[in-house]
């Protein structure tokens, strides 16, 4: 063993000797990082990475966002209160006002705010329980390939199977339909739900809500035709059923919009809003709901780091990016770069499939070499510098998210390395 592996051995034993068996991005980017900055991890080897991950999405704004820190340390050093439930403080009231005005107010949309914390799946397990509350209805309808957390409520609506048996018991409650985009192409997801809300005879009752992810995600990257999300909603509300939507990793700007929703021009009944709404990485989860929805008693629904007053501050600097008119026009510019390389990426590669809005894509390897093959280009992109993640069915896709703040010049360094990676792993194995 070479003196560079010893040393390597001995960063990782405590974490091998005495961490879970759960761990698992450590398994794919096998580094002990110690920095970071916007885009750029560094690692305790000195070796640096672009960062096309952005923990899982939940650094739009990149690692350490300097705004977005000096208000955690000035508030720090001010001896803010930084745990207080859900009682008044200051810090709370400014990122409330700051969000009605910079995010809602401009858009149209009437919603009451419910702090759930600590994680995205919080924010699902309120948005059903309140939707069966609000219904009096207690099934579910969730979309085949959706992902909404492993929780045991929002582990029901998921749809990957592993994961779900990962749960030790039954998973009731909730009836899957086709996403409109997937794997096995298009399906009229509509014209089914249609059918089983109207036909008596359809074996399935009137659900509480439909819960839909804007985009899947974590299934693979998958965009429903435009218009489609606007005729969801309206199938719901003539049916008397509430529209969730799952905007924890498509939201903060994420697919170009502070919302994916935006463009189809609706007001879903209730958004889940969790990962990159603190801004800078800290837990946070929220939920939007329409005010004659909020039919919750006071108590019905709690959690202690609801009152983390560290991630309200950070996300109400981290709005100040949404009142700058030129930042949406740099993510429509970041946006063109990731089309570009991904379809060159695509053109070299027969079979090799590219989708994708903002700063979220995918490149499918289902037909040329599948998770096997996705998941050595993620080895050798970050053997050359840079870390992706796979996802969807099997592993088959890659899934690109880098901060939206990530500099030109490292995104065009970190989509050379990329498409480097690509055509060095296809080429030596056709």
């Amino acid at each position: 063993m070479s003196a560079v592996d010893i040393a390597a051995d001995a960063a990782t034993t405590p974490f091998t000797e005495h961490e879970s068996n759960v761990r698992t991005y450590c398994r794919t980017f096998p580094e002990v990082f110690c920095a970071a900055h916007n885009a750029t991890l560094v690692a305790e080897s000195g070796r640096t990475y672009v960062d096309f991950f952005a923990a899982a999405g939940s650094l739009n704004y990149g690692h350490n966002d300097p705004r977005i820190k000096r208000a955690v340390v000035a508030y720090l050093e001010g001896d803010g209160v930084l745990q207080a439930l859900d009682m008044y403080t200051v810090a709370k009231r400014r990122f409330i006002s700051s969000f009605q005005d910079t995010v809602l107010a401009p858009r149209g949309l009437d919603y009451k705010l419910q702090f759930c914390g600590p994680t995205g799946a919080n924010a699902v397990e309120a948005a059903l329980k309140l939707s069966r509350i609000v219904t009096g209805r207690s099934g579910v309808v969730s979309f085949m390939g959706g992902y909404h957390g492993l929780s045991l409520g929002s582990l029901a609506v998921t749809g990957n199977r592993a994961l779900r048996r990962a749960a030790g018991t039954r998973l009731d409650g909730c009836t899957f339909v086709p996403y409109p985009a997937g794997p096995s192409g298009e399906f009229d997801a509509l014209a089914y739900l249609e059918r089983m809300f109207t036909d008596a005879h359809s074996g399935t009752e009137l659900p509480a809500s439909v819960i839909v992810e804007t985009i899947q995600a974590e299934g693979g990257v998958y965009i429903p035709r435009d218009g489609w999300l606007a005729q969801l909603a309206a199938l719901c509300r003539a049916h008397g059923v509430l529209l969730i939507c799952d905007e924890i990793q498509t939201g903060c700007g994420r697919t170009g919009t502070f919302f994916a929703f935006e463009r189809n021009g609706i007001a879903p009944d209730i958004v889940c809003v969790s990962k990159s709404i603190s801004g800078i990485g800290l837990p946070m989860a929220m939920l939007l709901i329409r005010p004659e929805l909020d039919q919750w008693e006071p108590g019905a629904h709690t959690g202690t780091f609801r009152g983390n007053q560290l991630a309200f501050v950070a996300a109400e600097a981290a709005l100040a990016y949404w009142r700058d008119g030129a930042f949406t026009a740099r993510i429509a510019e970041h946006e063109s770069v990731l089309a570009r390389t991904l379809a060159g990426c695509a053109h070299d590669v027969p079979g090799l499939a590219v989708r994708g809005r903002g700063m979220l894509w995918a490149l499918d390897f289902t037909r040329c070499g599948g998770g096997q093959t996705a998941r050595r280009v993620s080895a050798e992109a970050f053997r050359r510098g840079v870390v992706v993640e796979t996802a969807g069915r099997d592993g088959n896709v890659l899934k690109i998210m880098p901060p939206l703040t990530i500099e030109p010049e490292t995104l065009l360094q970190g989509c050379d390395k990329l498409a480097r990676a690509v055509r060095a792993e296809c080429a030596a194995n056709r």
